[in-house]
């Protein structure tokens, strides 16, 4: 046993000596984590919806007073707050074209009979249009236009009881709004959705490492003739094995410490848990990784093989990992596939310690699945890759 760690430890050795040789690599080691916690963060860190700078078009059907006065009352608001990039348009063709031909994103419409329905003590209808072919966009353009008609709304009831009811301006707002929601949080401080993804994109980012970086050390060396030589050396294949696993792990847990250094200081991802435990899931979710993919690269024959076979795995799990989206917000069928990845509980795992303060009893299901693959990818992994050195 002694001597088959010592050959181990020197198979590793090996393999990171051979890693650092290339200068390009190892400034790759660096780089890539940067360019992604750069791109992600400057995509994320602020995640409220933001109208100021989105041309919104607003149009007036109704001659009455109410809908004279909504209009009014919209423009003032806009321009004391600068909520939104408001224009005025004709009618509904003139918001159709605008958004066709990319000069709107949205528009309001006062309905013709707005002032005829509020004095019949009807609802006035307000509509609201967006561009769908947008998606992410429309959803923040009809949620905001939804959220000021519905605030102006109040406002109006508040006035109206004010006036007819003779009751303090200050007391109507418990007759529109009897009941106060209070928001208590876990955690203090203001998080915002880069805190939520960034322990995702660890995972990822670490993930990628070890599949990108497992066909070099072991499919390439197969191709040169270089992994001949240790066979005939006079060492166990379980050297080699335990070796490569070492180096692999090795280079993941260094690239997880430079994503997580970067987080902290570029864009103040806060550790509410216990850094030892953040290691410790970082440590078992490499193990994970390494296992899948030394099974993955022993049914490649060539290097260019085993690369495809990790990139065909690694975009699935990078989108039904919950790295980028809250598992729970995916179809269901998609969710029953995310909990077979083990990338879904590493991600998990450290989400829950960093933002959460979680402790290890709370991430034992975590931890277990995270052991459970590793140890079931290696157990099938290792007879299968001494078969692949036999051929």
């Amino acid at each position: 046993m002694k001597k088959t760690l010592n050959h181990s430890f020197w198979i590793c050795w090996k393999d990171l000596l051979d890693f650092t040789r290339s200068k390009m690599s190892v400034v790759m080691i660096i780089l890539m984590p940067l360019f992604m916690m750069v791109m992600v963060g400057f995509i994320y860190t602020d995640s409220a919806p933001d109208l100021s700078e989105t041309p919104i078009a607003i149009t007036n059907l109704d001659d009455g007073l109410a809908g004279t006065a909504f209009y009014d009352n919209l423009v003032f608001m806009n321009n004391a707050t600068g909520m939104m990039d408001l224009r005025p348009a004709e009618n509904m063709d003139d918001i159709r074209s605008g958004i066709y031909e990319g000069e709107l994103d949205g528009g309001i419409l006062i309905s013709q009979n707005f002032t005829e329905d509020i004095t019949a003590g009807n609802q006035g209808h307000i509509t609201i249009i967006s561009d769908q072919s947008n998606p992410q966009l429309s959803v923040q353009v009809e949620m905001v236009l939804t959220m000021v008609v519905e605030q102006m709304g109040k406002n109006a009831s508040m006035a109206w009881i004010n006036a007819t009811n003779n009751i303090p301006y200050n007391e109507t707002l418990t007759i529109i709004e009897p009941y106060v929601v209070d928001v208590e949080e876990l955690i203090e401080g203001d998080p915002s959705y880069f805190q939520f993804v960034a322990p995702g994109i660890m995972a990822m980012v670490v993930m990628m490492s070890l599949m990108t970086g497992l066909p070099h050390a072991i499919s390439y060396e197969k191709d040169t003739g270089t992994l001949d030589g240790m066979l005939v050396a006079p060492i166990r294949r379980l050297s080699i094995i335990l070796g490569k696993v070492l180096a692999q792990t090795t280079r993941g847990m260094l690239q997880g410490l430079i994503i997580l250094f970067l987080a902290m200081i570029l864009f103040g991802v806060t550790i509410y848990g216990n850094i030892l435990l953040v290691l410790l899931v970082m440590f078992l979710s490499v193990f994970s990784f390494v296992g899948l993919g030394i099974l993955i690269t022993s049914f490649s024959d060539k290097e260019e093989t085993a690369s495809m076979m990790m990139m065909t795995l690694m975009f699935p799990m990078i989108f039904l990992g919950g790295v980028l989206f809250p598992i729970e917000q995916m179809p269901g069928f998609m969710q029953s596939i995310s909990q077979f990845l083990p990338l879904t509980y590493a991600s998990s795992a450290l989400r829950k310690v960093m933002n959460l303060n979680a402790g290890v009893g709370d991430i034992t299901n975590e931890l277990i699945f995270l052991i459970a693959f590793g140890v079931i990818f290696l157990f099938i992994a290792v007879p299968m890759f001494k078969k692949a050195m036999n051929r």
